[in-house]
Formats: C-alpha cells, structure tokens, sequence
C-alpha cells in the first residue's frame, strides 16, 4: 500500500468516556477514519503510525444527526469510526508518537 495513502486514513483517536473505558478493558483503541478507508489500510497505518502489531479491525458508519438551534435547521457530519483490536501485550499511548 502507499504510504502517502496510509497517512490519510487515520484522522483522530476518538477520546471519550466509552472509549477510555474499552481502552482499559478489551485492549481497544477508537479511531475516526476517512470514509473510503478498508479494513486492510487502517490495520496497515495503525502498525505503520504506532509500530504495534493489530489483531483485527472493526468499522461502523455513523449517520450525522440533524440538529436544530431555534429555527435553524443543521446537521452534524457523518462519521466513520474503527475500533482496532491490538495484540496482547501491545500497548499504544499517544503520548510517545511523534
């Protein structure tokens, strides 16, 4: 895969009160993603980004709600998440990554 590709596909760690949570627990760590991205390529810049090994990946889309403030009609982004599963005795922290 190309490396400028793999670069794009991660966009943010998710950091929130459920993913902390799943972090400690089940060795989890949430991600959002570019929404065209394959299970294959954010396994690929998760071990490439963080030099971990990945055991699997899961991915759910998310609809944007629609919102509204007094008459205002708006609506929040649709978002694609992945929750990669690393391998036992792996361990990211963010705050060691370059």
């Amino acid at each position: 895969m190309n490396n400028e590709r793999l670069l794009q596909v991660l966009l943010a760690p998710i950091v929130t009160e459920k993913a902390t949570v799943i972090a400690e627990k089940n060795n989890h760590v949430a991600f959002r993603v570019a929404p065209d991205a394959t299970k294959p390529e954010i396994k690929a810049a998760v071990e490439m980004l963080f030099k971990v090994e990945v055991d699997s990946v899961q991915v759910l889309n998310r609809k944007g709600k629609e919102k509204r403030f007094g008459r205002f009609v708006g609506r929040r982004r649709n978002e694609r998440k992945a929750y990669v599963v690393l391998k036992e005795g792996q361990e990211l922290n963010f705050a060691e990554v370059n």
